[in-house]
């Protein structure tokens, strides 16, 4: 398999904790991309030219964390990352689309400050960094399990790891120590402690 890959971008962090938590990870080449030069390889996999995406063994290209993780969850015999009934299965995939609004919003706010100061592009980053905050306050009433991991908890510990990166001085864990204490448990988990940003 081959993976399009930004060591900073979140969504690609968690393909790569998923791939490192079912032991996949060494059948995956990792392919350094900058999307935002759209280069050719990456444009005839993916049109849309993001990162993630995934080239499967049999030349099929998926794109989008969600999808990529769930094919990874259906390849090799680890235990799955997605619940595949009742309660846990829902948990599981609220969380992750909770995170990945998070880690979309946060992203869009870091590109938001780097564009020149204008009132406009004040208030979209004022706007994102409250989704994320509402975001944060919701996963603060409820954090993920913490003993067998699963796609919403590794969604999870992506966004806030990207926080952390991104937005190191907006402290989250002042007012979320439930959700503090839950990722710095679920952060020693290899597929995380693995794919740690760089910094």
């Amino acid at each position: 398999m081959k993976l399009f890959y930004s060591a900073t971008s979140p969504f690609v962090r968690k393909v790569v904790a998923c791939a490192i938590t079912r032991g996949l990870d060494s059948r995956i080449e990792r392919m350094t991309t900058d999307p935002h030069s759209s280069p050719g390889g990456l444009l005839a996999a993916n049109p849309l030219s993001k990162v993630p995406c995934l080239l499967t063994e049999d030349g099929v290209a998926l794109y989008d964390s969600p999808l990529i993780c769930e094919y990874l969850d259906s390849v090799g015999d680890a235990p799955p990352l997605f619940p595949d009934h009742g309660a846990a299965r829902w948990q599981a995939l609220r969380n992750q689309a909770l995170a990945d609004g998070i880690m979309e919003a946060a992203v869009l706010a870091r590109m938001e400050s780097a564009r020149p100061e204008e009132a406009a592009r004040t208030t979209a980053i004022a706007r994102q960094k409250a989704a994320v905050q509402r975001g944060i306050e919701a996963l603060e009433g409820s954090p993920p399990p913490v003993g067998t991991p699963d796609i919403g908890g590794i969604t999870v510990a992506c966004a806030l790891g990207y926080l952390d990166f991104r937005f190191a001085g907006d402290k989250w864990r002042d007012h979320t120590p439930r959700l503090a204490h839950w990722f710095e448990t679920f952060s020693r988990l290899d597929g995380i402690a693995q794919t740690a940003p760089p910094g």
